[in-house]
């Protein structure tokens, strides 16, 4: 099932529902029809359908809740390589500077585990054990602040766009004649 505004159910709601397939597997064994069992746990046809096909192929542990669909897809020992493979550094895997981002991250997992990951969901996997995002604590050494404050002054108020003017006729409003 998925849900549109990105939830999902917590635990509790996860087993309410598995006490309602079950017990929609005791009227299947019971001899009860689809639209009985629907109308008596207040779910719709199509879901008693898909439960009573899973009991017939897989018993009860057909309609047995699967857990989260938001585990973890890197086990322990994946995620001790991973951190083992940061603490190396983007140089070390082909990217021209030191600063790891999440896309790179993103990128890493999927060449290393062939396991695919989203932006954010990278974000909250490195989160979930204790990485953080960094910020540099000082300015680069090539930086010239008097060279900078210079090309402000002098050089972007000649390459800066003039600001469009409107003309008499170019402006599609018109203003009231004044009185």
């Amino acid at each position: 099932m998925r849900y549109a505004q990105g939830g999902g159910l917590t635990d509790a709601e996860r087993v309410a529902r598995e006490r309602v397939r079950l017990e929609a597997v005791a009227r299947f064994e019971a001899g009860e029809t689809n639209r009985a069992v629907a109308a008596v746990l207040r779910v719709t046809d199509r879901s008693v359908e898909r439960w009573r096909r899973q009991w017939r192929e897989a018993g009860q542990a057909g309609v047995s809740s699967k857990g989260s669909p938001g585990r973890p897809k890197l086990s322990v020992v994946q995620m001790a390589r991973l951190e083992r493979e940061l603490e190396r550094g983007p140089l070390a895997h082909g990217w021209s500077d030191q600063r790891w981002t999440l896309a790179r991250v993103k990128n890493l997992i999927g060449r290393l585990f062939h396991v695919s990951y989203t932006v954010e969901g990278t974000w909250r996997l490195l989160k979930r054990h204790g990485w953080s995002w960094q910020q540099p604590t000082r300015r680069a050494i090539e930086r010239d602040d008097d060279a900078v404050e210079r090309w402000k002054k002098e050089v972007w108020p000649r390459v800066r766009a003039p600001r469009r003017r409107a003309t008499a006729g170019s402006s599609s409003r018109t203003r009231p004649a004044s009185r």
